[in-house]
């Protein structure tokens, strides 16, 4: 018989927090709001706690656990994981994380021309005893124009690209695409990948007429989420990339309702 050099007894005393597989990419199928359903690869992360005697974990159990559900993940099997990891490794608590691309795709507003938009999204689900935590988090690219640089200005103002970082609880499912249109309409103007001439001038001008700092932003976001029936608890986050300052522009808002 092999030696289980994991199980064996260790002296030091200090448990681990989390112990795993990190950077696994694995096929997904999301349903969406537009297509019914849509296929990604998600880069994954799969950890559990160690108690403080054992000297290891069995790593090869995580990709057991990961490949047990077929060639491809559903949300289902996501949120199902961390209680397997728990029983699998016999930990008290486990925690999965699946971060991947997600496309829509989207017409231009004047010439209709259509494109694919590429969104972040994360899944994180922690299981601790019969509790379970799942958070969505999308990733949002948008555009704001400087109220003040509008203010101050005799000719144009300052606008600049950022990335919101929309994290949520909920007590029912919430499609992704309704978490990216509540970002995209707090923005001074959402983007596009495919702009003729009379989009860029729609665009450029609805964001002249709809300036935004990046705390308007966030607050946008946020009385949006206090809105929505299923929404428990949200973090958003707003970083814009400035076009004339050498740092970035940030803003937090988190509140549970």
């Amino acid at each position: 018989m092999l030696q289980d050099t994991q199980s064996q007894r260790d002296a030091r005393g200090i448990p681990i927090d989390r112990v795993g597989v990190r950077n696994i990419r694995f096929p997904l199928r999301i349903k969406d709001r537009d297509q019914l359903e849509q296929h990604t690869v998600a880069m994954v992360s799969l950890a559990v706690d160690l108690p403080h005697h054992y000297k290891g974990t069995h790593m090869s159990r995580f990709v057991e656990a990961l490949h047990a559900h077929g060639h491809a993940l559903t949300v289902a099997d996501i949120a199902a994981m961390p209680r397997d990891l728990m029983k699998r490794l016999n930990a008290a608590k486990a925690h999965v994380l699946f971060r991947f691309p997600y496309f829509r795709s989207k017409e231009a507003p004047v010439s209709r021309a259509k494109g694919l938009m590429d969104y972040g999204v994360i899944f994180e689900v922690n299981a601790e005893d019969e509790k379970l935590d799942f958070v969505v988090t999308v990733e949002v690219p948008v555009a704001t124009l400087c109220p003040c640089s509008k203010a101050i200005s005799d000719r144009g103002a300052h606008n600049q690209r950022g990335v919101v970082t929309f994290a949520v609880r909920f007590n029912k499912p919430i499609w992704i695409e309704d978490l990216i249109e509540m970002v995209e309409s707090s923005a001074s103007c959402e983007l596009y990948s495919v702009l003729k001439r009379p989009d860029e001038k729609q665009v450029t001008e609805r964001a002249y007429d709809n300036p935004v700092f990046v705390e308007d932003l966030v607050r946008n976001i946020a009385i949006q989420a206090k809105k929505h029936p299923d929404i428990t608890w949200f973090r958003v986050e707003a970083e814009n990339f400035e076009s004339i300052h050498n740092h970035n522009a940030w803003a937090v808002v988190e509140m549970k309702r």
